[in-house]
């Protein structure tokens, strides 16, 4: 009995080398909170990396800028060690690359079907960005269209004109200095004494976002203006991936693969119940905005693609003549 209790022990350790390593823990940090869409993704991958390793690699999840970082520095954080993953929202990343901007650019994306099938052309182009940052890309969080939180409803020409807006990336800074009085990249962790002073009264961002950051407090209208479908980029150090064992990396790849495919997923009634969660709270949102305040966005957002084309380079911008002719 003994020595087939030894045999069993044997087999199992044989059979699942992934439950046998001793554990690893990663910490992942993200400036975003647990309830926002990426902080979601961050658990569902932690639950993901725990069932798939058997415990063998612990996700220790950071959320709400708790780390101190905003994510245009999590990227140079995990480059260089300090922490083993992060979640970085895209549109921050322009200054390592354009490439990172592609999936925020204005108007290019129209629905969430529309923005995964740019993604899936543009994921060599991620990978090849961050592997030549010192990491590995392992899952991407989608966030629902971009609209325009205002103090004030953005019901034509004259409103727009009259906003000092938060855009999330440079090309939207571009756009916006172009139609409003004033634009800049804010993180969203900087943003709360500025809406409590009016230096800022208007924000670019999703519905989950400003619902996640309780933007209603402040800027009561919401005009559903379809700007971008932007990502979030989750990666890992490759001195912590290329630390693991096969069968771990197999693991994580798998993990990875599911939060990915599961956050498209979650993009399904996610703006009707963001929706329902701002009229709770006193959230007037326009569905058919203005066609002269559209007209006058996509006017700019010309000018700003070509200059995005321009930064990218070759590579990057057939990536987006490719989709815009498929699609």
């Amino acid at each position: 009995m003994r020595l087939f209790r030894h045999a069993l022990a044997a087999l199992l350790l044989v059979a699942s080398p992934v439950a046998a390593q001793t554990p690893i823990t990663w910490e992942l940090i993200d400036e975003y909170p647990a309830t926002a869409i990426p902080g979601e993704a961050d658990l569902h991958f932690t639950a993901e990396v725990a069932r798939l390793t058997r415990g063998a690699l612990v996700i220790a999840p950071s959320p709400g800028a708790k780390s101190g970082l905003r994510s245009k520095d999590q990227v140079a954080a995990v480059a260089d060690g300090r922490y083993a993953m992060a979640n970085s929202f895209g549109g921050a990343l322009g200054g390592e690359s354009p490439v990172f901007l592609l999936s925020s650019l204005p108007f290019v994306t129209t629905s969430a079907a529309d923005a995964r099938r740019l993604y899936e052309r543009a994921r060599p182009l991620y990978e090849q960005a961050f592997a030549a940052r010192n990491q590995k890309l392992l899952f991407v969080t989608p966030w629902p269209p971009s609209g325009i939180w205002s103090a004030k409803a953005v019901d034509g020409p004259a409103a727009l004109k009259a906003l000092k807006i938060r855009t999330y990336d440079d090309t939207g800074t571009a756009l916006f200095s172009r139609t409003s009085t004033a634009a800049g990249v804010i993180s969203y962790a900087d943003l709360p004494p500025k809406l409590e002073s009016g230096e800022i009264d208007a924000v670019l961002s999703s519905g989950d976002g400003g619902a996640g950051r309780q933007l209603w407090k402040h800027l009561p209208h919401f005009t559903e203006i379809t700007y971008a479908v932007p990502l979030s980029f989750a990666t890992v150090s490759l001195q912590k991936w290329n630390a693991l064992d096969q069968p771990l990396k197999d693991a994580v790849l798998q993990a990875g693969e599911t939060t990915t495919r599961h956050q498209w997923e979650a993009l399904d009634g996610r703006v009707s119940a963001n929706y329902a969660r701002m009229r709770d709270n006193g959230v007037t949102i326009a569905q058919t905005p203005s066609p002269e305040v559209m007209q006058a966005l996509r006017e700019a957002a010309r000018a700003s693609l070509a200059e995005w084309r321009t930064a990218a380079g070759p590579a990057a911008a057939k990536v987006l003549d490719d989709f815009l002719a498929g699609h």
